[in-house]
């Protein structure tokens, strides 16, 4: 498999295709040579007759094995980044140009033996989907797969491997439980009067007015007060918020073990996301500007990955 070149996009060829007999096939090649003797011996016709039908079966059932795979185009889709702890999902495409369907198509994970069934139409393609559970966060290989048939009659295995170029982005594992989010930081010249950021939610809220846009509205709030019976909402004062900014550092955390800080820091970035606020990461020399949204969220979660 070392020596298999990385590769998104593979063309199975008879350079990469191989076949073994299956232990069905052991076995039937076992069954034909006592057909065979128990014919000579007693000189049965039809026992010749079953034999050398059985034998070209199995001979013609080499070829369809083997053009089952061969021609075949495999490509991987870009895989999504993912949280730690998490199952990374993994799509390929199978691709045939054949006039003719290609059945029992097979692929997994190199040693898993876990394996996705599909039939691919002719001149059409399939998708399979596999999974796989990343042990460490960062950037990472994809772990090399294995495509397999045993069409027609499973007493020859055919295969080839694939290693695929792709890799994929392990975000930290976010805390279970995170405490609230750090108090906001005063902007130049607000003074000590700013607004802090706690307990998830920013200190400058109001009543809610009508016509407040709901990514305004505190739905933390909301549902503790339908949870009491109360259907009063409240809403952010965009003015107070204006007056501090909301920075996620290491230092922040209270933590010392590098790994429980980034999982910590991972957990604030999906709170601030979720209540849309805006905020910026501190992260030892790297430092990213303050902003929110989606993008956002993305550079931040990629950073933690990465340091």
């Amino acid at each position: 498999m070392a020596r298999v070149p990385p590769t998104d996009h593979l063309r199975l060829t008879q350079r990469n295709v191989y076949i073994l007999p299956t232990g069905a096939g052991w076995m039937l090649a076992l069954t034909l040579l006592v057909l065979l003797v128990a014919s000579i011996n007693f000189q049965l016709n039809l026992g010749y007759l079953l034999t050398f039908l059985l034998a070209g079966c199995a001979a013609a059932s080499t070829w369809i094995s083997h053009a089952t795979l061969r021609g075949l185009q495999l490509h991987l889709l870009p895989p999504e980044p993912q949280f730690l702890g998490a199952s990374v999902a993994l799509r390929v495409q199978l691709l045939s140009e054949r006039r003719s369907a290609r059945h029992g198509i097979a692929l997994a994970l190199r040693g898993s033996g876990r394996w996705a069934w599909a039939d691919v139409p002719a001149q059409g393609s399939a998708q399979l989907d596999l999974g796989f559970e990343p042990q460490r966060r960062g950037l990472q290989a994809l772990p090399p797969l294995t495509a397999q048939t045993l069409y027609p009659m499973g007493i020859f295995r055919v295969w080839a491997g694939w290693r695929p170029k792709a890799e994929v982005l392990v975000y930290p594992r976010p805390e279970v439980g995170a405490p609230p989010l750090p108090p906001g930081e005063p902007r130049t010249g607000t003074g000590a009067a700013a607004a802090r950021v706690d307990s998830g939610e920013p200190d400058g809220v109001r009543p809610y007015r009508r016509g407040d846009p709901q990514r305004l509205i505190v739905w933390k709030k909301a549902a503790q007060a339908l949870a009491s019976g109360s259907d009063a909402l409240v809403s952010r004062d965009t003015q107070a918020l204006r007056q501090s900014e909301l920075w996620l550092s290491l230092q922040a955390t209270g933590l010392g073990d590098d790994e429980a800080r980034l999982s910590r820091l991972a957990a604030w970035v999906l709170q601030a996301d979720g209540l849309g606020l805006a905020y910026g990461l501190r992260l030892g020399a790297t430092t990213i500007a303050q902003g929110s949204g989606a993008a956002q969220r993305e550079r931040c979660l990629r950073a933690l990955a990465l340091h």
